[in-house]
């Protein structure tokens, strides 16, 4: 038995390593003088990997994603793991998916330089409080954060490059589209300068109770953070600054090139948005929230009823030719750092492109691609 196990661990281990890298995390010191650091006080940090041959002036950074915290109760829980403070972060992260150095499962970003941007402030980067509370000693800075980490990266480099992209999954997709402007200020105006967003586009609809959870939770983030300032000026103008923190309020007036890509059943908003805690005593949502496949009927249909509210909701993209999108219909939640579902033989696909080569063709300007799946269950190559 041990025997057994023992080839498995070395079978697993060899199949993990050649579809990504150990990269080691850096830790930027120089950060907390300007009061860039992470919940707990701890300066911020990132991982890279540099590039080579064609790709050596190109740069690709991706953003963690790992929700938010909306009070200082859950902030504090934040503070103490890897979401809240670099000391508590692991040492060396595997890059895989978009960030992978090898051709066969990252065609167009393999040679380039790769970012892992860590998230450690619990407002997608968009906080900056100058006080600190006594009690708690939290810290609220996730702009300054952000503006130090590309600085750092503008001075390793970026700042010569042809492409700079900005990207990240979930609340990191979020912070690449409220921040895809100001990374496109930071850069000279030779660089081309674009941003593509996974699972990072967020809905503002009612619960399954009828109440607007999610919009009181971004509205307590955005309030406790100190984030209306960092938000995209031309949307808090008009609106309430936490409405200003949901992309179909904030996207159309971006300037930079926008890629979306999302499902339009994604799995962290039916459990999160839809069926948030507290919502379903009974838990009759358990089984379909965590598997699509073990929907009754009339929780199918209000998962139609997601999606449909999910592409109006998307239509706050507007119709600038600078937009592209890569919609499917798949039960899932990060595409772009998962091997599987970004570039492989049995990756889902839409219009006959995997997410990866959508991206590729959109980025190089090859074809803009916009494109939305059919309803669920017709695409079958999402495994």
């Amino acid at each position: 038995m041990v025997t057994s196990f023992l080839f498995f661990f070395v079978y697993l281990l060899k199949f993990v390593t050649t579809e990504s890298s150990l990269v080691n995390l850096t830790i930027l010191q120089t950060a907390v003088a300007k009061g860039a650091v992470c919940l707990d006080g701890s300066p911020p940090a990132y991982h890279l990997d540099r590039g080579s041959g064609t790709g050596v002036n190109n740069w690709v950074i991706s953003v963690e994603g790992g929700g938010w915290c909306q009070n200082v109760a859950q902030c504090l829980l934040r503070k103490n793991s890897k979401y809240g403070s670099s000391a508590k972060m692991e040492n060396q992260v595997f890059f895989s998916g978009m960030l992978s150095n090898e051709q066969k499962f990252n065609p167009e970003f393999y040679n380039w330089n790769r970012v892992f941007v860590r998230y450690c402030d619990g407002g997608s980067f968009t906080g900056d409080v100058e006080a600190i509370d006594p009690g708690t000693g939290l810290h609220y800075r996730g702009a300054r954060i952000f503006k130090a980490i590309m600085e750092e990266l503008l001075a390793q480099g970026m700042n010569k490059s042809e492409y700079a992209i900005l990207s990240g999954c979930s609340a990191g997709g979020l912070t690449t589209i409220l921040h895809c402007d100001n990374f496109r200020i930071l850069l000279p105006n030779s660089v081309k300068v674009k941003c593509f967003s996974d699972a990072g586009y967020f809905v503002n609809i009612e619960d399954i109770s009828g109440k607007p959870f999610i919009q009181q939770f971004f509205n307590d983030v955005v309030t406790l953070h100190g984030s209306a300032k960092n938000l995209p000026p031309s949307c808090t103008s008009k609106l309430e600054p936490g409405l200003c923190f949901f992309p179909q309020n904030a996207a159309q007036q971006i300037q930079t090139p926008l890629f979306i890509i999302n499902s339009a059943y994604d799995g962290w908003q039916v459990r999160n948005i839809l069926v948030p805690r507290g919502t379903d005593p009974k838990g009759a949502w358990n089984n379909c929230g965590a598997n699509i496949k073990t929907c009754t009927p009339d929780q199918l249909k209000v998962l139609q009823g997601f999606r449909l509210n999910f592409l109006k909701a998307l239509e706050g993209l507007g119709p600038s030719s600078t937009r592209g999108y890569y919609i499917n219909s798949c039960f899932a939640h990060c595409q772009t750092q998962n091997q599987a579902s970004w570039f492989g033989p049995n990756s889902p696909r839409l219009f006959n492109k995997t997410i990866a080569e959508a991206v590729g063709d959109w980025v190089l300007e090859r074809n803009q691609f916009r494109q939305i799946d059919c309803p669920y269950p017709c695409d079958k190559t999402c495994g």
